[in-house]
């Protein structure tokens, strides 16, 4: 019988609702000063902080469910608003052309951040989970950040030249990635006290702290999850 817990679902569906709000916002593009980005960085990392929640304490087979909801999500949305914009307008409805301007346009990065999201969070997941049988369960920051590090960078390049390749300037794209990276992992670190806090008050309130010794890391399996081992001291 498989275990029961509080919050799981609570945190699958945040993760899942960042997602969806990120590919949104995504489409307007921010300055703030040094930085240029789009409008779906400012939630976007939050999305990792879960991912790495869900690792840490769920472990990886359950994060990759997690992982494949929201894919699944993002893909019925973009599907929907290309649906919902094809379909004639209202003689008396004037804004066609704004949907098509704003939404017409999300199933281009939804498509960018579905290929993106599934490469970063599945890396990110896979590198928390080995960095946690390496380091034996001590130093959390190490393989929140170092995943993170790899994830974004991934995530991030794959998305911004799949989304906005041949829309903006070339020379924009160059600031985007960078900027978007630098503000993503800012974000990551700058919650690192918070990711403690809530991850060390899940492991109490779910009596888990999962070790993928013994997982398979192949991200199109789902196989029946096997009990945790903690390496010994």
């Amino acid at each position: 019988m498989s275990k029961s817990y509080k919050h799981l679902d609570a945190i699958a569906t945040l993760f899942v609702t960042v997602l969806l709000i990120s590919n949104i916002t995504s489409t307007k593009i921010v300055n703030l000063g040094w930085f240029t980005f789009d409008g779906g960085t400012l939630i976007f990392p939050l999305s990792y902080i879960f991912g790495d929640i869900l690792t840490e304490v769920y472990g990886y087979s359950r994060s990759r469910k997690v992982i494949w909801l929201g894919f699944f999500c993002a893909f019925l949305m973009a599907v929907t608003f290309s649906l919902v914009g094809a379909l004639p307008p209202a003689a008396d409805w004037k804004y066609q052309e704004a949907y098509n301007q704003i939404l017409g346009s999300t199933p281009r990065i939804v498509a960018a951040s579905l290929i993106a999201y599934w490469v970063g969070e599945f890396s990110n997941s896979f590198i928390l989970a080995k960095l946690k049988i390496l380091t034996r369960g001590k130093w959390l920051w190490t393989r929140t950040i170092g995943s993170t590090l790899v994830g974004q960078v991934l995530d991030t390049t794959i998305f911004i030249l799949i989304a906005f390749l041949g829309v903006v300037p070339n020379s924009v794209i160059g600031s985007l990635i960078v900027s978007n990276y630098l503000f993503k992992c800012g974000i990551e670190i700058l919650f690192t006290p918070m990711t403690y806090w809530v991850t060390n008050w899940l492991k109490r309130q779910e009596q888990e702290d999962y070790y993928d010794t013994n997982t398979n890391f192949n991200p199109f399996r789902f196989s029946k999850l096997t009990s945790y081992t903690k390496p010994s001291e």
